[in-house]
């Protein structure tokens, strides 16, 4: 088992920033690749990015690319997302998440362990 929490979500003005957070705990983080995904209200969860266990290799939505960068600390048992430039259209709720691949996988039915979620609001 994984528990993943994360934190750093919040109201912020278009073009601002955050930091997202994800800690986890439970088995070895490191073997895990991690992936984060949004929710907008009456929206299905997408992809917004994801890196693979080793920290080598990243992938993004092309929604958030340039903007948004994920890294990890594996010592730390933490991953991260970077948000800048944010939109509006950036708004939902971010969730982290956990899969045993050891390689990049964007689709959420992929992964087996999620977080309770952290809500960004981007206003206009």
């Amino acid at each position: 088992q994984v528990q993943l929490v994360e934190s750093g979500g919040g109201l912020v003005q278009a073009g601002g920033s955050l930091r997202l957070s994800c800690a986890a705990s439970g088995r070895t983080f490191s073997g895990y690749t991690m992936g984060w995904f949004r929710q907008a209200p009456g929206k299905e969860r997408e992809f917004v990015a994801a890196i693979k266990w080793s920290g080598g290799s990243t992938n993004y939505a092309d929604s958030v690319k340039g903007r948004f960068t994920i890294s990890r600390d594996n010592a730390k048992n933490t991953v991260y997302l970077q948000m800048n430039s944010l939109k509006p259209e950036d708004t939902g709720v971010y969730y982290c998440a956990a899969t045993a691949y050891r390689t990049i996988i964007t689709s959420h039915l992929r992964y087996d362990y999620w977080g309770q979620g952290t809500q960004v609001t981007v206003s206009s």
